[in-house]
């Protein structure tokens, strides 16, 4: 369990390097495909895959995140910003606790759907590779 969870977060960090690339979706699979199949065992990529797809679809608002990262974290950007412009132009310091609380929550809501969209990136790199290997077991 333990040695699956590391491997998990290992390959959560090279799904999360493909999401700072600019390119499509099926592009980073694609890559993240060819560094799994050559680094994760076939059992231990069974493992992880029933791991993942454990974790991902936990509950409703897990899914929205995954789906709509920007949109739900924009309205806490929104007060985050409301409450500095209240803060600076009415002078009111009560007004940038919204700022910071605003910003905060933003800011955690973007990195859980960021490490969702990650999660969901490896699982769908799994999934290719099973389909991969059971149409060339079909082939045979």
């Amino acid at each position: 369990m333990d040695a699956t969870m590391s491997q998990i977060e290992r390959l959560v960090m090279l799904a999360e390097d493909q999401l700072t690339e600019y390119s499509t979706d099926a592009r980073k699979i694609e890559k993240l495909r060819q560094k799994i199949a050559l680094s994760v065992s076939p059992s231990q990529q069974k493992q992880v895959k029933k791991e993942l797809e454990e974790q991902l679809h936990q509950n409703f608002f897990d899914d929205i995140l995954l789906k709509q990262r920007q949109a739900v974290a924009l309205p806490f950007w929104g007060i985050a910003g409301l409450g500095l412009l209240f803060g600076i132009s009415f002078t009111q310091p009560v007004d940038f606790i919204a700022t910071g609380i605003g910003g905060a929550i933003a800011i955690l809501l973007q990195k859980r759907g960021w490490k969702l969209q990650a999660k969901d990136l490896v699982l769908q790199a799994l999934t290719q590779i099973e389909e991969r290997t059971q149409a060339a077991k079909a082939v045979k």
